[in-house]
């Protein structure tokens, strides 16, 4: 019995470990199992498909497809299914916005299957080694070598691909070290990354250099390349146009005027977060992921970083 004893919790820590590892990937499934994706033309052989995560834009043409941005694992399959109800060609390129996992999860399956990979040099940086998201305490491993961006730019590169005239352009520090816009020059069509939050205060990820003044310099970046008939895709929220852009901006300005006053004044985090200086915004902006009070404490973390 004391051998028995002893040996009892040896024996049943597999069958413990084993369900708590299927229980995870179960959760992981049930996240995702009522997501659709749905797809929006913005142009001939263009379209804006929107899941769970970072919006897609989808560039079909005879030499095979182009996609910005592929949002989490569990959808892959989902949005390469939608993507063969517009064109029977393979995704040839993924251009990545920035490093998130909500934008980059389908990376591994689609540059696996043989697509090229572009993002900013800052993107394959954070991407091969293990992150911390500062903001929420998140660990992020390395991500697999099939995942990582396979050709990456400093500042810009043009992209001529399947009748597409592509332009990639580099924002520094934003929302991160390593965004970029995805501006689509035939069809008129701008893809803004998370730069641009449609509707929401947006995540500034101050821990990978992000801040709320690279996020304005990027938001009127945005301003300059888009027309009055540009369709804006935001890396979250629904199609935008220049004018849902220039209120983005304004907001943004406000906000980082009003907590730049409180920090100039020598208020601490807690007191700036407790004045509320966002408050004039937040019924418009405040009904996101983003609640206020935290989005107030992240721009102050990006002033005084």
């Amino acid at each position: 019995m004391r051998l028995l004893s002893m040996l009892l919790p040896a024996l049943l820590l597999p069958s413990l470990l084993l369900p708590a590892a299927s229980r995870a990937q179960e959760m992981e499934a049930d996240r995702f199992k009522d997501v659709v994706i749905t797809r929006t033309e913005l142009g001939p052989g263009l379209y804006m498909l929107m899941g769970a995560g970072g919006n897609i834009v989808l560039a079909s043409g005879d030499d095979g497809a182009v996609l910005v941005d592929d949002q989490f694992a569990p959808l892959t399959e989902r949005i390469l299914a939608s993507i063969k109800e517009v064109t029977d060609q393979p995704v040839r390129w993924v251009l990545n916005t920035h490093w998130h996992g909500d934008h980059t999860g389908g990376n591994e399956h689609l540059g696996a299957s043989g697509a090229l990979i572009v993002a900013h040099q800052n993107v394959r940086q954070r991407m091969s080694t293990d992150q911390v998201i500062q903001a929420f305490g998140r660990q992020v491993p390395a991500s697999p070598d099939a995942a990582l961006p396979v050709v990456t730019f400093s500042e810009e590169l043009d992209l001529h691909w399947g009748g597409h005239d592509i332009q990639v352009r580099h924002v520094a520090a934003a929302h991160t070290d390593g965004d970029a816009m995805v501006r689509f020059v035939g069809q008129d069509v701008l893809h803004t990354g998370d730069v641009y939050f449609n509707g929401m205060y947006p995540f500034i990820d101050t821990g990978s250099g992000g801040g709320i003044d690279g996020m304005i310099a990027g938001a009127l970046l945005g301003l300059s390349l888009a027309g009055e008939a540009t369709k804006i895709v935001p890396g979250h929220g629904p199609l935008s146009d220049r004018d849902g852009l220039q209120t983005y901006v304004t907001m943004l300005q406000g906000v980082r005027d009003a907590v730049g006053a409180l920090v100039k004044a020598g208020e601490t985090r807690e007191q700036i977060v407790a004045a509320k200086p966002s408050a004039p915004w937040d019924p418009t902006w405040g009904g996101g992921f983003m609640a206020p009070d935290t989005f107030v404490g992240i721009v102050v973390d990006g002033m005084t970083r």
